[in-house]
């Protein structure tokens, strides 16, 4: 996986936006809030996603998963190199995040991107 193959799953979904932050971070947000954040200029290419409540602790006990440093608390997990993942499980965890994510949204803004 590359870094344009997690974009082109990104750009699939209704009201993402793409935006760099703390400098060197790709970030993926829908709503202003983020879903997907990678690193792609570090080696390995890492990045830290949201995933459910229930498979939090079975997500970080496989190798290269750790609970995220300033988000594990709300069940962010950080990948250490993005090519530990196939594309079909990149699909999976995006759509996941995505979805935990969009879920939050107002009804009004669901409803403006194509949600509802």
């Amino acid at each position: 996986m590359s870094i344009e193959d997690i974009q082109a799953i990104c750009r699939t979904l209704n009201g993402v936006k793409e935006d760099i932050k703390w400098e060197d971070h790709l970030c993926f947000n829908v709503g202003g809030k983020m879903f997907l954040v990678t690193s792609p200029d570090n080696v390995p290419v890492s990045a830290s996603f949201k995933v459910s409540d229930e498979d939090f602790d079975q997500v970080i006990s496989k190798p290269g998963f750790s609970p995220q440093r300033h988000l594990g608390r709300y069940k962010w997990v950080s990948l250490d190199d993005i090519n530990r993942l196939s594309a079909t499980e990149w699909e999976g965890f995006i759509l996941q995040s995505y979805g935990l994510i969009a879920s939050k949204l107002s009804r009004k803004f669901k409803q403006e991107i194509g949600l509802l």
